[in-house]
């Protein structure tokens, strides 16, 4: 647990005041209980309060680098027994060094010698039986901070991992892409090959962003569509509506990629005709909605088979919002595939750390 200096400086003034309003509370006991002047009761109640003020700080330091494992009420118990006494025994020989002349002070003194080292006992025992519920917190404390750290550090792991798993996937077609073009349409694959390298070099300045603002996350998603038409031409239109008041919102750094190439993989695949991909980016209670729709053949099967791209989109919502329905698939109309993804945007945007 970290304590600030200023803290420890409070800490202390609290405690000398508490010490000092104590030895002042026992004097006056002392005075009007049992008669003694002042001089007398102020030097009992100093002496013995004092003696017991450092025991505590003794117990307190033993405690906080040595504590049994076995036997620990036994060794708290003895600690406690010989302080006790030390404290009973030294506050007597002092008193009576001071006040030898007041044999009635002296024989009160012995009088009370066993009291004072019980109740000194009982005092210390509390004391030191608190000093061990102290500490056992702080380790407890200390432990969870290290859990949570390692949690954090995973959860960071796992994250970066999914990022890094879904572009290889899209660069590998894209070289495929690349290379049939170098024999059918040269000026085409130079031109893929430009674009390719702004979208990586994009992709490379994305690594340590977690967040990123709608604005930026469409011009990502612009590039990665002119390379997609570079290599669909014609057959692949695209529809974008993107509401203004959603341009400085945030969602996690390339999330809708996959969703978009997922989109065009089940739309144009298995078929010649030209199709749309449509997206629609929203506000809606607090959310950010992005839904991407795209035709597909039924035939495909796919709800059932939607590859890692949206898995893997899943899983980082997941770590980042604890929420599983985040990423939500339908169809309509037997032909019509819908991906709707949400944002919650009351979150801390640096989930991590």
């Amino acid at each position: 647990m970290t304590v600030t200096p200023l803290s420890i400086k409070n800490v202390k003034v609290i405690a000398n005041l508490f010490l000092a309003g104590w030895i002042a509370a026992c004097a006056f006991v002392i005075h009007l209980v049992y008669g003694f002047d002042w001089t007398i009761s102020i030097a009992d109640s100093a002496v013995s309060n004092l003696l017991f003020a450092l025991a505590c700080v003794v117990i307190s330091n033993i405690l906080a680098y040595y504590q049994a494992k076995d036997e620990k009420l036994l060794f708290v118990v003895l600690l406690t027994g010989a302080l006790a006494s030390i404290i009973a025994f030294l506050s007597k020989y002092a008193l009576v060094y001071l006040f030898a002349k007041h044999p009635y002070y002296i024989n009160f003194i012995n009088l009370t010698l066993i009291f004072r080292g019980m109740l000194a006992f009982v005092m210390l025992l509390w004391c030191a039986l608190a000093n061990i519920l102290w500490y056992r917190l702080e380790e407890q404390n200390e432990a969870q901070q290290r859990l949570l750290a390692t949690q954090n550090l995973a959860k960071e792991a796992e994250l970066n991992k999914l990022r890094h798993q879904l572009q290889p996937h899209f660069l590998f077609n894209s070289l495929n892409s690349v290379y049939a073009l170098t024999i059918v349409n040269p000026k085409e694959a130079g031109t893929m090959i430009t674009k390719l390298a702004a979208f990586l070099r994009g992709t490379l300045k994305r690594d340590d962003e977690i967040w990123v603002s709608v604005s930026d996350e469409m011009d990502y998603i612009g590039l990665y569509l002119d390379i997609e038409k570079v290599r669909f031409s014609h057959r692949l239109n695209i529809d974008i509506q993107v509401e203004e008041d959603t341009a400085d919102l945030k969602l996690p750094g390339t999330l809708l990629q996959p969703i978009v190439e997922n989109a065009i993989k089940f739309g144009l695949y298995n078929t010649s005709a030209a199709v749309t991909i449509a997206i629609k980016v929203f506000v809606e209670s607090h959310n950010l909605n992005i839904i991407v729709s795209n035709p597909f053949d039924p035939e495909m099967q796919l709800v059932e088979g939607t590859g890692f791209g949206l898995s893997a989109i899943k899983r980082r919502l997941y770590l980042l919002f604890a929420d599983s329905n985040l990423l939500q698939t339908q169809t309509l109309n037997d032909n019509l595939f819908i991906t709707q993804l949400k944002i919650p945007q009351s979150y801390d945007q640096n989930p991590i750390n």
